[in-house]
Formats: structure tokens, sequence, C-alpha cells
């Protein structure tokens, strides 16, 4: 994230249902979850804590052990 300008007034999103519309408009103009937190931190100001309830978890790959004969 880039350092916030102070003076550049940008539009809050302090509810959900604003917060959902937003994602939903992103989401077609970006390919992965690290560009769309980057465009709501650059054109908006959000709760990151809404913002990470409202986006899936990535979970780690799978790493199987070797089975034991």
């Amino acid at each position: 994230m880039l350092n916030a300008d102070p003076l550049l007034r940008r539009p809050k999103l302090v509810t959900a249902a604003l917060l959902t519309r937003a994602l939903d408009g992103l989401r077609p103009k970006v390919s992965s979850p690290v560009e769309i937190w980057q465009k709501l931190t650059d054109q908006y100001v959000v709760d990151l804590d809404a913002v990470a309830a409202l986006l899936p978890a990535t979970e780690p790959e799978t790493h199987w052990l070797p089975a034991r004969d």
C-alpha cells in the first residue's frame, strides 16, 4: 500500500453493503486478490478488517507426507 495523501479526498466505504458493491465492480477489472486490495486502498478509505471478512482467504497448498510401508 502506498502512503495515503491526506489532501486527496477519497470516498469512504463504511458499510458492508457499500464495500460489497465496490468489490463487485472491481472483480471484473482485476485478476488477483492482491490487486483488489491495492485498488481498494488506492481509491477508497476502507475498513481493512471488513475487506478481509468479505474476501476469501487463500489456503496453503496441502503437502502430503510419503506413506510408510
